[in-house]
């Protein structure tokens, strides 16, 4: 069953309706007046975008580097909207931070990575939060962890916030890749599950780490219906103090969100509802199917771990296991299936029959010794 949250659509956050998918753009970091007034002006020339976003305080993994303009900044803020009549959006990470933006008449807050994977910041930015009306973005956590991404929002939603939208960044990799983060889409497809009433945008800047790879990630969110996405972009990234093989030009930007796929996500037409409907009936017999299979398996899995305990046989047999990999990889490659996929489904599988072996034979010894 879905949790709730007390959460307005994105489209009551502000007195007049704003458009969705919600585009959130601007540079990594207010660097200085010049910059965030020029970059906010080409951006402002972008119909797609309705919030400009900077960092003001910039949170740094060593000191030296670049940490934010800091509260000055938001005064260039300030006149952005007063100039483009975009609204604002600043990332906060202490209580302080959250009253200098509501003094400013900062529009959006987020709460980035590093912040979300402590509770007691959190917390006390909730506390600092307090019945405001003002939007709260929260980006997941460093790490992979739903739980800590979801007690995240639910201290804002607490403290009386009923704005609230999460942001899916990615997951720092344990090894490099291609990407600067990983983007472990199924955790975002689950927080959906879990709470269907919380807006989730996509920070495609982020994962990417590059420019290269920001397109195919944004219209991989707007496929998966999220609810709008968060791009960074700098007047001439080549010179951005933080983050500047992610940033786009405003014209790139401007570019990238022609190009992107905006596609329905409720759907009134009769005949694609009744077209849809078919091929999910389909999806749901074969779905129950594989279920009957695998109970089946399981029950053989079963009587397999009954007469090891008996001959005093080991569970894992690991020539045994080799072969299942070699065999029904080489079978679903020639059906069409990718190899990852095949693993990854029969990893499952074996883990799950290791497990019930191991309770079999333990159930056996016990017998035997009573």
């Amino acid at each position: 069953m879905a949790d709730t949250l007390n959460i307005l659509p994105i489209d009551q956050w502000f007195e007049e309706k704003i458009q969705t998918p919600l585009i959130i753009a601007g540079p990594c970091s207010a660097e200085n007046e010049n910059q965030v007034l020029s970059t906010a002006e080409a951006i402002a020339k972008i119909p797609n975008v309705t919030i400009f976003r900077a960092g003001v305080w910039k949170p740094r993994t060593r000191p030296g580097s670049f940490e934010g303009a800091g509260k000055k900044a938001l005064k260039w803020l300030q006149k952005v909207k007063q100039i483009t009549n975009l609204k604002i959006a600043v990332e906060v990470a202490t209580p302080e931070h959250v009253k200098d933006c509501i003094d400013a008449g900062i529009d959006v807050l987020w709460i980035g990575a590093r912040t979300t994977s402590n509770p007691f910041s959190v917390q006390q930015i909730a506390e600092g939060l307090h019945n405001c009306t003002i939007p709260v973005l929260v980006k997941n956590p460093i790490n992979p962890d739903i739980d800590l991404w979801i007690g995240a929002i639910e201290r804002i939603s607490q403290s009386g916030v009923n704005k609230i939208a999460a942001i899916h960044r990615g997951f720092f990799p344990f090894e490099k890749t291609s990407l600067r983060n990983i983007p472990k889409w199924e955790i975002a497809i689950e927080l959906m599950t879990r709470y269907p009433n919380l807006p989730i945008l996509c920070d495609p800047s982020h994962i990417s780490g590059h420019t290269d790879f920001i397109k195919e990630i944004s219209q991989k969110a707007l496929d998966l219906t999220f609810d709008g996405l968060m791009i960074e972009s700098h007047i001439s990234p080549t010179e951005a103090l933080s983050d500047k093989m992610q940033q786009l030009k405003p014209n790139e930007l401007s570019e990238l969100l022609n190009s992107l796929h905006f596609r329905q996500v409720n759907i009134n037409d009769i005949e694609i509802i009744d077209k849809l409907e078919t091929f999910r009936s389909k999806i749901d017999s074969i779905d129950y199917q594989l279920l009957e299979l695998l109970i089946q398996r399981m029950k053989v899995v079963e009587e397999i771990g009954l007469y090891k305990s008996h001959n005093n046989i080991s569970i894992l047999q690991l020539r045994r296991w080799k072969e299942i990999i070699e065999t029904r990889v080489e079978q679903g490659l020639k059906l069409g299936l990718e190899n990852d996929f095949i693993k990854q489904i029969l990893q499952l599988i074996h883990d799950e029959s290791i497990r019930k072996q191991t309770e079999v034979v333990y159930k056996s010894s016990e017998n035997k010794k009573g």
